[in-house]
């Protein structure tokens, strides 16, 4: 088998996210959690690698996305793809910056772009600033987030101050020009020393132009948005077939549950709207985890019963001053790896008893749960919402799994989400 298009995501609702939208753009896609073990299906023109390296010490990051890398490069991959999330988490120690100069070294390429850019969930970046909706996103909710708060829009200087290569801009003006004058900008930065340059992209005509304008880089990093200006190059050189990739998705069958550990202001409206229909809910809380309360047990006893009449939902989700609270009291650390661990085990209940239709919010979150679940790879399926897929574990016992980002999805995705299962 040799696969197109290799991808590493840094996250496991952004592989499922980049995933989503490459199958979107026609290639049948599946996405492995963790560099694989095991072969893959033979029908696969991409492959997304899921690793769980945002947050990671940049040296842990840079060694997993090498690792990843060469798998991808063993299995033919004609162009490698790191991608973050469109409103470039990351500190000022990295990750994206470390791991995207390890990428070019190991590849030995010169040049790269940056373009967070995903305009269906209204990520722009306009002037080398990301913007979420019209806020910049350093007045945006980000500015809060608990593990990267993003205090600065200008990702120049955000991606600078992480890497050791000169970071430049390609500005819309260029952009709106088309891929050839992209082209020409490139070789212009290139010529002048810089290695990496940010793109600006504020509709999804500006990715088609960009992607086509990357058909010969080596790598490319990106948000998910790049996923659609991708798989023409492809098929302009005869690779591709024109396929509807969305229906190749197995049935698995069960009951249904969702475990939300994000605390995004976009998951605090989705959940408040699915309590609101009227959906069982079950409040998770870090301070008697840390007690040593017996909280997995007393939400499956909970949860059991409730099951056989719907969905149920199981949450650790918090406004912004409840989360800050209970980090200081516990630390931003062990807050975080107490409520992964208890939802990922929660989940692994919910399978035990029946589930085989569950709904993971929150990036860290998901990747706890596939863990937990022994998840080692996904078909990608039908969307959701932009950037967010409905996948089927494979193995012997399939698992229908939406994988979310915190900040994605409209208000009502939970609740909608079950009308698109096959």
């Amino acid at each position: 088998m040799s696969v197109m298009l290799g991808c590493i995501a840094d996250d496991f609702t952004g592989a499922t996210d980049l995933a989503g939208m490459l199958v979107q753009a026609g290639m049948r896609t599946v996405q492995m959690i963790g560099v694989p073990a095991h072969p893959l299906p033979n029908d696969v023109d991409a492959v997304v690698i899921a690793l769980k390296s945002r947050t990671n010490p940049a040296d842990e990051a840079v060694a997993d996305s090498l690792a990843a890398l060469q798998w991808l490069r063993d299995a033919g991959c004609r162009q490698i793809y790191f991608k973050y999330c469109s409103t470039f988490d990351s500190t000022d120690q990295g990750n994206i910056g470390p791991v995207t100069d390890a990428l070019m070294s190991a590849l030995d390429t010169s040049f790269t772009i940056a373009c967070p850019a995903f305009p269906e969930n209204k990520r722009t970046v306009f002037k080398g600033h990301l913007f979420v909706g019209d806020t910049l996103l350093s007045e945006s909710g980000m500015r809060d987030h608990p593990l990267t708060p993003m205090t600065d829009s200008n990702l120049v200087q955000v991606l600078q101050r992480q890497t050791k290569n000169r970071v430049g801009l390609i500005q819309h003006s260029t952009v709106a020009a088309g891929a050839q004058a992209i082209r020409d900008c490139i070789a212009q930065l290139q010529a002048e020393g810089t290695r990496v340059a940010v793109v600006d992209a504020i509709s999804n005509d500006d990715l088609l132009q960009i992607g086509a304008a990357c058909a010969d880089l080596p790598l490319v990093t990106a948000g998910s948005g790049i996923a659609l200006g991708l798989p023409q190059n492809f098929r302009a050189q005869g690779l591709l077939a024109q396929q509807d990739a969305t229906q190749n998705l197995p049935s698995a069958p069960g009951l249904r549950a969702i475990v939300c550990g994000s605390c995004s202001q976009a998951t605090q409206a989705q959940l408040a709207d699915l309590i609101s229909r009227g959906t069982p809910a079950y409040a998770i809380d870090p301070l008697r985890l840390a007690a040593g309360d017996d909280v997995v047990a007393d939400a499956l006893a909970w949860a059991a019963p409730r099951l056989q009449n719907g969905p149920v939902a199981v949450y650790a989700t918090a406004d912004a001053n409840r989360v800050k609270s209970i980090q200081e009291k516990l630390g931003v650390g062990q807050a975080g790896a107490l409520v992964e661990d208890a939802l990922a085990r929660i989940a692994q209940g919910f399978v035990a008893l029946g589930v085989r239709q569950l709904i993971v919010a929150g990036g860290e979150t998901s990747g706890a749960v596939v863990t937990a679940l022994n998840v080692r790879g996904l078909r990608i399926g039908p969307q959701i919402d932009p950037g967010v897929p409905w996948t089927v574990s494979l193995g012997d016992t399939p698992i229908a799994l939406a994988l979310k980002s915190g900040n994605f999805g409209s208000v009502d995705f939970f609740s909608k989400a079950w009308d698109l299962l096959p």
